[in-house]
């Protein structure tokens, strides 16, 4: 999926890099600025960033979003019609994806939902409108809730014991969460974001046998990052 994503970049620039020589030589007059023009930095990356293995329902929204403003500007759709009706179809769009969410979770949602029945009583930690710092130093790690709404929760891993596959349930909404995780655990993220996103920072795949650790997570307006 990365490599997708990357020569789809580097086609976008080759394509760009080429009008803009062919113009510079008058071969071609390609008018690259043309009304609405601008909504191009909305469609294009939301548009490659769809090959993504998680977080594409934000992107989702940002590709119809953008269109429909290039539409507007194009004088093709009404203005004023498209104003009232865009905050109802993204409420629809988000209220559907969370009703199917599981519907299409493949592999990894599949393993969340059977180690969810297997664990209950994992400790939890909120935040809101303020900062929580956790540390699991010398203990036996297996799942954990966090939230932060317009707060922030920072959750180390690093020193914790992890001798299984374990869950990280996670709520970002309108706040962050940081995550700093072992090097001898595997990372899997199933996400579902809207105008935020879940960044794995680091490669978290180890040789061999591994406990997993899972990071279920929903962002709002807001952020993960798996460090």
């Amino acid at each position: 999926m990365n490599r997708m994503r990357n020569i789809l970049w580097g086609l976008v620039f080759v394509a760009v890099g080429v009008v803009f020589g062919l113009n510079a030589l008058e071969i071609t007059d390609i008018n690259l600025f043309f009304d609405g023009w601008w909504t191009l930095f909305i469609i294009v990356p939301c548009t490659i960033e769809l090959f993504k293995t998680h977080g594409r329902l934000g992107n989702l929204i940002g590709v119809i979003i953008g269109v429909v403003l290039l539409l507007v500007c194009q004088d093709l759709l009404d203005i004023e019609l498209m104003g009232k009706l865009l905050v109802p179809a993204i409420l629809v769009i988000i209220g559907i994806a969370f009703i199917f969410k599981d519907a299409f979770s493949g592999q990894a949602g599949k393993k969340i939902k059977e180690l969810h029945k297997g664990k209950s009583g994992n400790k939890a930690y909120f935040s809101a409108f303020s900062g929580q710092k956790v540390d699991f130093n010398g203990q036996t790690f297996t799942g954990t809730d966090l939230s932060a709404i317009f707060g922030g929760v920072e959750c180390d891993l690093r020193n914790a014991v992890i001798n299984e596959d374990a869950v990280i349930d996670v709520n970002a909404i309108f706040g962050g969460v940081d995550i700093f995780v072992p090097d001898y655990v595997r990372v899997k993220i199933r996400s579902t974001s809207i105008f935020g996103g879940v960044s794995e920072k680091g490669v978290h795949d180890p040789v061999g046998e591994a406990p997993t650790l899972y990071v279920n997570a929903v962002c709002l307006f807001g952020g993960v990052d798996i460090k």
